[in-house]
C-alpha cells in the first residue's frame, strides 16, 4: 500500500481478504493454534518460520490492525499492546537496562512523566527532563554516556506544546540513540514523525485511532531506521545473542527493519503480556477506517473554540498551536501543516474557583478522563491526570491549576461554542 495516499490507507491497509475470504478483518478469538507436528510448531518457537501458536504473543487480528498503523506512519514493524502506557514502557524498556539513562521532554502526559520518573526508576533505569523548548545547547548537556533513548510527544498531552522533532532527532543521533515520539495527538493524518528523523513512534490507540471511546488499546511503530549494529556496545539487548531465546541475535537475523518490535514481542510481551485483545483490535480498525474524515472536524473545531476563547474577557491564555501568536505557531506550520488535533487547553482569570465552577455548568461537553474522542469531553488536569505532579511539576508541564482541557468531538462548532459560553457566564 506503500504507494497509496492516506485517506486509501486508512480504509484498505493492513489486510487484504484472499478469493473467498471475509472482507472485513476476522476476529480470531482464540488463545492458542493448531499445529499437526511439534516441529512445525518448534519452528515458530525458533523464529524461523513466521506463524501463531499463543494469543500473548501475536495474533492475525492484532497483526493486520499493527500492520496498517505501520503503513500508514510510513514504519517496517508494528506491535499492539493493550493500552498506551504500555506501549511506551515497552519501547523503553525493550532498549533500557537496570542502571540506564532516558532525555525525555519535560512537557509529557502525566502518566507517561510518572512512568519514567518514577515506575522506570525503580527498575534502575534513570532519566533527565529537559523542557521542549531548551536550546540544542542544553538538550545536548542532558545526554550521559548510558542514555539509551529520547523520549518526547508530538502534541503533548495536556500542555499542547509542539515538539521540535528534528532538533531533538539531531540530538539523539548524535549521541548514538534513537528518538521515540508518542504520535498520538497528531496521529499519522497530521504528521509522521518519521520523516522529521524519529526512529520508533509510540500511540495510545484508546485516542483519536479509536475515536469513540470503545476500546482500551497502544501501538508501537519502527521506522526501520536506526543502525543498532553501528551502535552495538550501547544496545546489546539487541546486538548480543539472546539467550533467553534460543540465543538469537535480533539485530543480526531481523536487521534494521524487524530486530527492536520482533525482540519488544518474543521477549516483553511474552513475559509482560500486555497484549491487546483482538476484540478490542477489531474496533480499533474501524475507527482508523475513519480517521482521514474525523481530524479534519476535529482540527476545525479546536480552531473555531480556541478562536472564541482567545477573545473571552474572563479567559486569561488560551493554549492552541494554530492561532497566532501561540509560542508554537511557527514550530506547527512546520511539522503540522495541515492541523493539529481538536484539544484546545485554556486558563480563567479566576483561578481554581472558576475552573470549578465552569466544569459543573457544562452541559454538552462531558467532564471524563478521556481525551481525543468524537464527543466533546473537559477536565481540570491538575485534579485529575496530573495530581501525582507537585506545583513545580505542574507549572514545568505546563498544566497549573486553573487549566482546563477540552477535547472538541465532531459535534456542530456552534454548539461548542454555545456550550462554553453559557458555562462561562456563571463566573462571576
Amino acid at each position: 500500500m506503500k504507494n497509496y495516499k492516506m485517506n486509501t490507507k486508512c480504509v484498505q491497509a493492513g489486510y487484504r481478504p484472499g478469493n473467498g475470504e471475509p472482507r472485513q478483518v476476522p476476529i480470531i478469538q482464540s488463545t492458542t493454534f493448531k499445529y499437526d507436528t511439534s516441529e512445525d510448531m518448534g519452528k515458530l518457537f525458533d523464529l524461523e518460520a513466521t506463524g501463531y501458536f499463543y494469543t500473548r504473543l501475536q495474533n492475525p487480528t492484532n497483526d493486520y490492525v499493527a500492520a496498517k498503523i505501520a503503513d500508514m506512519e510510513g514504519g517496517t514493524a508494528a506491535m499492539l499492546t493493550s493500552s498506551g502506557q504500555s506501549a511506551n514502557f515497552y519501547a523503553l524498556f525493550n532498549i533500557c537496562n537496570c542502571g540506564d539513562h532516558i532525555v525525555a521532554s519535560s512537557s509529557i502526559y502525566g502518566g507517561t512523566f510518572n512512568l519514567i520518573s518514577v515506575t522506570m526508576a525503580k527498575m534502575g533505569v534513570t532519566a533527565t527532563f529537559v523542557s521542549p523548548d531548551c536550546t540544542e545547547e542544553e538538550l545536548n548537556a542532558a545526554f550521559k554516556s548510558n542514555t539509551k533513548a529520547v523520549f518526547g510527544e508530538t502534541i503533548a498531552n495536556p500542555a499542547l506544546t509542539v515538539l521540535d522533532i528534528e532538533k531533538f532527532s539531531k540530538a539523539a543521533h548524535a549521541h548514538g540513540v534513537p528518538l521515540i515520539v508518542d504520535n498520538t495527538f497528531a496521529t499519522p493524518i497530521n504528521c509522521r514523525p518519521f520523516e522529521w528523523g524519529a526512529d520508533i513512534v509510540t500511540h495510545s490507540t484508546t485516542k483519536y485511532m479509536d475515536g469513540h471511546g470503545a476500546a482500551v488499546g497502544g501501538a508501537i511503530v519502527d521506522s526501520g531506521n536506526f543502525d543498532w549494529m553501528a551502535h552495538a556496545d550501547k544496545f546489546p539487548g539487541l546486538c548480543t545473542p539472546d539467550d533467553s531465546y534460543h540465543g538469537i541475535t535480533y539485530a543480526e537475523k531481523f536487521g534494521k527493519e524487524g530486530a527492536f518490535i520482533t525482540k519488544c514481542t518474543s521477549q516483553l510481551m511474552r513475559d509482560l503480556g500486555s497484549i491487546q485483545s483482538p476484540q478490542h483490535a477489531f474496533i480499533l480498525n474501524l475507527g482508523l477506517e475513519s480517521l482521514h474524515v474525523r481530524m479534519p472536524r476535529h482540527c476545525e473545531n479546536g480552531q473555531a473554540v480556541a478562536e472564541f476563547l482567545q477573545s473571552h474577557p474572563k479567559v486569561s491564555y488560551v493554549n492552541y498551536c494554530g492561532l497566532p501568536g501561540d509560542n508554537y505557531y511557527e514550530v506547527a506550520k512546520k511539522y503540522l501543516p495541515k492541523g493539529s488535533c481538536g484539544v484546545v487547553s485554556f486558563g480563567l482569570k479566576g483561578g481554581r474557583e472558576a475552573a470549578e465552577i465552569f466544569m459543573k455548568n457544562l452541559k454538552l461537553a462531558a467532564i471524563e478522563t478521556h481525551v481525543a474522542d468524537a464527543r466533546t469531553c473537559c477536565l481540570n488536569p491538575a485534579t485529575s491526570t496530573h495530581r501525582q505532579m507537585n506545583d513545580e511539576q505542574l507549572k514545568e508541564a505546563g498544566v497549573p491549576a486553573e487549566l482546563i482541557r477540552i477535547s472538541c468531538g465532531i459535534e456542530d462548532k456552534e454548539d461548542l461554542i454555545s456550550d462554553i459560553s453559557q458555562a462561562l457566564a456563571y463566573i462571576g
